[in-house]
C-alpha cells in the first residue's frame, strides 16, 4: 500500500499513478533553462540552505502540505525533487491523495543527479 501511494521505495522506481512522472535531472534542466518548471525542493530547511536549485521553492516533507504548492500556469510543468530521489516520491504521493489534479514531474536522482550533470546550484 505504502509503495502504491507514495510511488515505489527508490529512486529508481515507477510511480503507480499515471500522473506522475520521473524524469532525467537533463530534460528538466532544459525546462528549467527555457522557464518551464515550478520547482518544488521537498528536502529539509537547513539541506535546502546549504544549496538549492536557483528558483526553487523549498516545502520540506516533515510538514508538506499540498495545498501550499503553486499551480504551475499553463506551458509550465511541476518538479518536484529531493536529495536523491526517494523523498519527492512522497510528496507526489500526498499530492495525488489530496486530490491534485496535474501532472507531476519527479526528478530522478534528486538534487545529487542534478548536480552530477552539471545543474547550477546556489551554494548557502
Amino acid at each position: 500500500m505504502f509503495s502504491r501511494l507514495f510511488g515505489g521505495s527508490g529512486a529508481g522506481a515507477q510511480p503507480a499513478d499515471e500522473r506522475v512522472r520521473v524524469v532525467d535531472p537533463a530534460t528538466i534542466r532544459g525546462w528549467w533553462e527555457a522557464g518551464e518548471v515550478v520547482m518544488i525542493d521537498v528536502r529539509e530547511t537547513n539541506e535546502f540552505a546549504s544549496e538549492s536549485i536557483p528558483g526553487a521553492i523549498n516545502l520540506p516533507l516533515s510538514s508538506f502540505n499540498p495545498t501550499r504548492v503553486p499551480k504551475p500556469e499553463a506551458g509550465k510543468k511541476l518538479v518536484i525533487h529531493c536529495r536523491s530521489g526517494v523523498r519527492c516520491g512522497s510528496a507526489a504521493g500526498l499530492l495525488t491523495a489530496a486530490g491534485w489534479d496535474g501532472e507531476i514531474n519527479r526528478m530522478q536522482g534528486g538534487i545529487m543527479g542534478w548536480a552530477s550533470m552539471g545543474g547550477p546550484l546556489r551554494r548557502g
